[in-house]
């Protein structure tokens, strides 16, 4: 996974737009933040805590907690080399889930993504 295809398939999300967030990009689905966009080689995901806890474990070389609080709150590292496109959006797409609200959760299930 590269930065340019990882911000392709962020904005594919329903009304997902682009932003910035301290100078880095970031992407919001009614102006709340579910991925950005750090650095070259990382994104960063809102996930719940168990799921980041299933996805580190499950693939350590993918998924790592952003040390301190944020990742106590479930914010989570993609380190996007180790990273496939399959992998990728459904990261995304459950952490779009995560912060959209629910009138819009419900419009769209995982298959339409």
């Amino acid at each position: 996974m590269d930065i340019v295809r990882a911000r392709e398939l962020a904005l594919d999300l329903p009304e997902a737009v682009e932003k910035s967030h301290f100078g880095k990009a970031d992407f919001r689905v009614r102006n709340r933040i579910f991925v950005s966009l750090p650095e070259a080689d990382r994104a960063v995901v809102k996930l719940d805590r168990d799921q980041q806890e299933v996805m580190a474990a499950a693939e350590p070389s993918v998924f790592k907690p952003v040390p301190g609080g944020w990742g106590q709150k479930g914010w989570t590292s993609i380190m996007l080399e180790a990273c496939d496109e399959q992998t990728f959006r459904s990261a995304i797409w459950t952490a779009w889930r995560n912060v959209a609200p629910p009138t819009l959760r419900k419009r769209f299930d995982a298959s339409q993504i």
